[in-house]
Parts: C-alpha cells; structure tokens; sequence
C-alpha cells in the first residue's frame, strides 16, 4: 500500500512543531519520573559547573557527597593515596577501583571516566 497525502505546507509545519513539542514534554515526564524514583539526582549548579570546566569528577563528586578522601577511601575499600592520585591525574585507575570509587559515591561509573 503506498498511499500519500498532500496537506498544506502551513499545516504540516504544525503538525511537525506539534510533533517536536509532544516529544519535549514526553523527555520531561521521563526525567521528572526518574527524579522522583531516585534514579537520578540534581547537581548544583556550582558542582555542574565544576565538572563543565574539567575538574576531576572523582573530586567534585567526592565534595558533593561531602567526603574526606580518607572516608571515601575507607568507604570504597581502596588506599587514599589512590583517591588522590586519581583526582590529581597522576593515575587513571583500573575498571575495579574506579567502580568501587563509583559505588561508594553511589554514581554510575561512567560518571567518573571524563
């Protein structure tokens, strides 16, 4: 079946804006959904725009939670030498430790990896 329509220009532009509004409001939902089930969280704009500029994740994160890097380290069961080097870009860390890291600031890992 191969059917067409013809409609006015004017009116298919409508449609279409109608279309992109409805999709606008559907992300919405979907973002205010997972606000209020816990399954995101607000950052303040202070710490957003922390992590914008290219400060280490792990620091701003680590700061958020309000943590010392001795009681993240304590918390995620790895050195606090190696909290530093990984906020300092001395080291990258590996999959195992950045995922503890990850885990004890209750975020995804990929929250970490810039």
């Amino acid at each position: 079946m191969n059917e067409m329509v013809t409609i006015p220009r004017e009116e298919y532009d409508r449609l279409r804006a109608a279309a992109e509004d409805l999709a606008d409001l559907q992300s919405y939902d979907r973002a205010m959904a997972a606000l209020e089930g816990g399954e995101d969280e607000l950052i303040p704009s202070d710490y957003a725009d922390r992590l914008l500029s290219g400060e280490s994740p792990l620091r701003v994160y680590r700061d958020l939670r309000g943590l010392t890097q001795a009681s993240l380290a304590k918390k995620a069961d790895v050195s606090r030498v190696t909290v530093a080097e990984i906020e300092t870009g001395r080291k990258q860390g590996s999959v195992a430790t950045l995922r503890a890291l990850a885990g004890a600031l209750d975020i995804a890992l990929a929250d970490l990896v810039e």
